[in-house]
């Protein structure tokens, strides 16, 4: 095999992990893909929103996105926040990275209705971790 084809066989079997970035495990909570959606709903809402910064070739991410979002010990928060996952190689989410000083992924912000930030992690963690994050964001939130 040749150069040029070990490069396009090699691109071949990476393109599915890249192309499936924005595809969500089933019992994943309902992201949307923009900050300002995501504040907006939070403020029509009332809730709180998740603001997931990620990429596709962020391995910590990926198991936060497979094995923790759609967790049986994440799933009674899924509609308690509003829920956002911004590719960090997006130009389109550059603004939001720069407000939160996202210098490695995952990072997760937790913000108001105003877009305030309300609490932040920065890197993967296990599912029953996240669900005690979630309940301590919720209750400065003040939410119930």
């Amino acid at each position: 095999m040749n150069r040029i084809h070990l490069i396009v066989a090699i691109l071949a079997l990476a393109a599915p992990a890249l192309s499936s970035a924005g595809d969500f495990p089933k019992g994943s909570p309902a992201f949307v893909h923009s900050y300002s959606d995501a504040v907006s709903a939070a403020k029509s809402s009332g809730k709180p929103a998740i603001i997931v910064f990620s990429a596709a070739w962020c391995g910590p991410c990926q198991v936060m996105k497979k094995e923790v979002y759609p967790s049986a010990s994440v799933k009674p928060f899924h509609d308690k926040f509003v829920w956002a996952y911004l590719d960090v190689d997006e130009a389109s989410n550059e603004k939001a990275a720069a407000k939160f000083g996202v210098n490695g992924i995952p990072h997760i912000q937790f913000v108001n209705g105003e877009g305030k930030a309300i609490d932040k992690q920065i890197g993967a963690t296990s599912p029953d971790a996240f669900a005690k994050t979630l309940a301590a964001v919720l209750k400065k939130a003040g939410a119930k």
